[in-house]
């Protein structure tokens, strides 16, 4: 594999991200020869840190990721990494951050090459941006700069935040990453729907009578309550990842495999959008918020959250497109805190066929994300020694040994984005789209905050509130995953 030459810059390098998912994917990156010899990572954070306190956090969150670690190859791996403290609202720290990411260049001859990192605090966004640019810690390589979720928490901010990244960097160099893109099952749903003649031919609004997608946590936000406050479920979660898998679910055939096909015709299918009006918000949108039980505290109980919040906690709505295979077609969609397990799936829920067996089924594609990692397709066939029908899983899964080959979502994502391979990322145009139908939702739900109607209460380990069983657009239909 190249050896890539870079300097990276993580904002954030003492920040709990960096720790569990960044350092121990460059590890990866490193042994994998991606990055060996001609690279440096400068850690920034308040933190008064020194380089080998740095190295030290960089070596311990290799070694808790990982079972087996060659301690020479982690040595010389660490070596890499700098630290300077930083404050990103002090202009005097960019000319010192931009002076050590150039004499490091010199010393790693990382041509001018830069990433950079923003693993921090979304409302320091846009000033690290602006800094970047008017400090000029840009180079004379390719410059790519990182950005966590959430991007913006509504299209206006989105917008403001989007022109102080371009002043630096072209769209082909902001990689938005929503780690989702990374997991392994989110990268079979193309496959899943385009190799295969028995599934490719029955994805259209004319066998799919719905799709579902369920992201479901069983903890509730402990110590997130202030963050949670300004986002809640439906920006948290909606607005970047069950998007991410609509998409994919819902996108036309692209002309190839490049990146620039892929989005192409995701633009395609998020120009024809649908953005759902009260009424339809009414009728097929829930938001709820967790109720307390002996071992845990109620949402409006836990620290940093108002004792009268309508932050939503759970969030269950429809999407549709006017354009695509499934044009039309509802794609149901529900998540939140406090569930009864967690579970990350999709269903493809075919529709019933006239047949001789009055008692048959649907047959259904499902895929499972978390926390097990397999597809299977439900069927119909006769009973043994009775009349009827009974159901069985054609499934697809991985040995333990496959499933240890899997590469975690940041580092398949962070490859990507040394490769310079934006496949797997959000673009502008398609983020717009996703906040033009959450702003929609929110100010829906601003109204009726206003007439005093609050979310709906749910009890801790349930599926959400009953409610989310009602938002279908026929009585026939139901979530399969309950």
């Amino acid at each position: 594999m190249k050896n890539i030459p870079v300097v990276m810059i993580i904002f954030g390098g003492s920040g709990d991200l960096a720790h569990r998912k960044l350092y121990p994917a460059l590890f990866n990156l490193y042994e994998q020869g991606l990055i060996h010899d001609n690279f440096a990572v400068i850690g920034t954070a308040r933190r008064p840190w020194t380089n080998d306190f740095l190295r030290d956090q960089v070596s311990d969150a290799v070694h808790e990721t990982h079972s087996a670690v060659n301690e020479n190859d982690l040595k010389t791996f660490a070596s890499h990494f700098y630290y300077q403290s930083h404050d990103v609202t002090n202009i005097d720290h960019y000319k010192t951050l931009k002076s050590l990411a150039q004499e490091l260049d010199d010393r790693y001859s990382a041509q001018g090459n830069r990433i950079f990192y923003m693993a921090m605090a979304p409302r320091f966004f846009g000033t690290i941006a602006e800094h970047i640019n008017d400090q000029h810690l840009t180079s004379t390589g390719f410059n790519r700069i990182v950005i966590e979720k959430p991007f913006g928490r509504d299209l206006a901010s989105a917008e403001k935040l989007n022109q102080q990244i371009t002043a630096s960097f072209t769209e082909d160099d902001i990689f938005r990453i929503d780690h989702y893109l990374g997991k392994e099952m989110i990268q079979n749903i193309l496959p899943l729907r385009l190799t295969n003649p028995l599934i490719k031919n029955v994805w259209n609004n004319s066998t799919i009578k719905n799709i579902q997608v369920t992201l479901a946590e069983q903890l509730g936000v402990e110590a997130r309550g202030g963050y949670y406050e300004t986002s809640g479920a439906l920006r948290d979660m909606v607005q970047n990842h069950i998007f991410q898998i609509i998409t994919l679910l819902a996108m036309p055939e692209p002309e190839d495999l490049s990146s620039k096909s892929i989005h192409a015709a995701k633009q395609e299918l998020l120009d024809s959008l649908l953005i759902p009006s009260e009424a339809e918000i009414a009728r097929h949108f829930v938001r709820g918020q967790y109720l307390g039980s002996d071992t845990t505290f109620a949402y409006r109980q836990e620290a940093n959250v108002a004792a009268d919040s309508t932050t939503e906690t759970f969030v269950a709505g429809e999407v549709k497109f006017k354009q695509g295979p499934v044009a039309g077609m509802p794609i149901y969609f529900r998540t939140g805190k406090e569930m009864r397990e967690k579970k990350s799936r999709i269903d493809i829920v075919l529709k019933h066929m006239s047949n001789l067996y009055g008692q048959a089924h649907s047959n259904n594609i499902t895929i499972v994300i978390d926390p097990d990692m397999q597809i299977y397709i439900t069927i119909n066939g006769q009973k043994i020694n009775e009349p009827g029908i009974r159901r069985e899983n054609l499934g697809y899964h991985f040995a333990k040994e496959e499933e240890a080959q899997v590469p975690d979502g940041y580092e398949r994502l962070l490859r990507d984005v040394f490769v310079n391979d934006a496949t797997n990322f959000t673009q502008w145009n398609e983020l717009k789209k996703f906040w033009l139908f959450i702003d929609a939702v929110e100010a829906a739900w601003q109204k009726d905050n206003q007439a005093g109607q609050e979310p709906a209460q749910y009890l801790p380990y349930r599926m959400g509130p009953r409610a989310a069983s009602e938002i279908f657009e026929s009585a026939t239909e139901r979530w399969i995953y309950e």
